[in-house]
Parts: C-alpha cells; sequence; structure tokens
C-alpha cells in the first residue's frame, strides 16, 4: 500500500512540472525590438502603450523595450510618419526571445505642423504656457470648484450653457461619464505616466486618446462641448491638454454629481 501511494505522489509531482516547465511566464516584463517594416532596421523612440495597464515606453536606439505587461494585453505602438499598430501580447512573446515588432511607413506624407511662430522650447511646461490663448472665449468661475469652464464665443448663449452644464449635470454629463466608468478611472493613471504625458503632447490627431479611453472622437468632443469648452480649444488643443480638460471636467462632474 504504502509504495502504491508513492508511486501516485510521484506521477502527481512529475505532471506538476512538467506544467511548470510548458507554461511560459504569463506577466511580468515584455522585452521587444521594433523594427521598420520596408527596411528592417531598429526604430529609435518609438512609443509604446501598454493600454490594459496604463502604462508607458519608449524604444532605445537599437529599437528595444521593456514594459510591465501580461499575456492578452494590447500594446499601442505609434511613430510620426508610420502607421500605428495595436499587438496583443502572447504567451510565445515571454517564453521566445527575440520577438520583433514591425511597423509600416505611411504612403502618403504627413502635414507639416508649425510650431516655430510659438517659440517651443522643448519643456513641457513652459511651451503649454506659451501657446496662443484663445481671446475670444470667457472663463466662468463656480464657487467651490477650483477650475473655471470656457464658455465659447462672446455671447449670451455661452452664459446660458455653461450655467445648463452646472445646474443640469445629469441631462448633459451624466449619460456621458455615467455610462463609461472603466475608461473614467483611467484618466487618473494616463495623466501619472510621464511616457504617456509626453506621448500625448506631441499628437494633435486624437488617435492615442481614442485607444487608451475607449472612446470615440465624436465621444471626445461632446464631452468638452457639453463642459463649455470653445470649438477653438478643441480643434486647436494638443492631446494632453484634451486629456487634462477631460479630467479636469469629469472632478467637476463628480463634485456635482455628489451634491
Amino acid at each position: 500500500m504504502g509504495r502504491v501511494l508513492l508511486i501516485f505522489f510521484c506521477l502527481i509531482s512529475f505532471r506538476c512540472l512538467a506544467q511548470n516547465e510548458d507554461d511560459p511566464t504569463v506577466d511580468g516584463e515584455l522585452n521587444a525590438t521594433v523594427i521598420n517594416a520596408q527596411t528592417s532596421f531598429p526604430m529609435e523612440s518609438v512609443h509604446v502603450v501598454n493600454l490594459n495597464q496604463v502604462v508607458g515606453t519608449i524604444t532605445n536606439q537599437k529599437g528595444e523595450f521593456t514594459i510591465p505587461a501580461a499575456v492578452n494585453d494590447t500594446l499601442y505602438l505609434s511613430f510620426l510618419g508610420f502607421k500605428s499598430q495595436k499587438v496583443r501580447v502572447t504567451n510565445d512573446m515571454f517564453k521566445f526571445e527575440g520577438t520583433e515588432i514591425s511597423l509600416t511607413e505611411l504612403a502618403y506624407a504627413l502635414e507639416e505642423v508649425i510650431v516655430r511662430p510659438y517659440q517651443l522650447t522643448g519643456y513641457l511646461e513652459i511651451d503649454v504656457k506659451n501657446l496662443p490663448i484663445n481671446n475670444n472665449a470667457y472663463q466662468y468661475s463656480i464657487s467651490g470648484l477650483q477650475k473655471s469652464y470656457e464658455g465659447g464665443s462672446k455671447s449670451p448663449s455661452a452664459v446660458t450653457k455653461v450655467l445648463g452644464a452646472i445646474l443640469n449635470p445629469a441631462d448633459l454629463l451624466r449619460n456621458l461619464f455615467g455610462k463609461k466608468p472603466k475608461q473614467m478611472r483611467k484618466l487618473r493613471q494616463i495623466k501619472e505616466d510621464e511616457d504617456i504625458r509626453n506621448l500625448l503632447a506631441s499628437k494633435f490627431d486624437r488617435e492615442t486618446l481614442t485607444e487608451l479611453l475607449q472612446l470615440e472622437k465624436v465621444d471626445i468632443e461632446d464631452i468638452l462641448n457639453n463642459c463649455s469648452y470653445s470649438k477653438s480649444f478643441i480643434a486647436t488643443a494638443n492631446d494632453l491638454q484634451i486629456l487634462d480638460a477631460i479630467s479636469s471636467c469629469y472632478e467637476e462632474y463628480k463634485v456635482l454629481n455628489r451634491r
């Protein structure tokens, strides 16, 4: 009887060991390399964002990057002049070394963004202050709130729109924020990751924002419109400014909703 039990436990131990050897690491840090699909050369300074864990990084001179990840996470890679790409993390990426992700160069030329007239320095905190201010918009501060509302054009309707947003949050904002609690909870995580902030500060197309928040562009515009940001701001702000505007609006909405 004792010999039978010993053999039984040995078989169980062997089976568990075999399973452990077959199962690769399913989370931790993922190492990979980004290359140009046309030339196979490594690509430096590619932005890589884990959309699930809301962390970002950039590739080094060899095109290599390391990022916290788990199986089935989605990585979002972007680089100016190349088609952005989403990649699902698989077991094989952890099990085998030398994972390569290729980006394809866009077939058309991107329009040049002129930044010289604003004398940007490259330092985010300074450049944000130097960006042009919309002189056709009023700012309406609300007692008890730290931020102000941008009312849009100088017209009585601007005041009415702001008061409507303040007095009727259920009508204007609850349908936008209330139906997307998971997306809104990501706002703080996004704002705390320096690599993601730097990426958003360089982009104006809302593409990365829509992927991070899982919102459509029209949803972003609806949120900002109902928070009384001007059309000029919505059209010209970079993605980081849009993120901060949505976050500010959401925080004020939560305060008003509690009341």
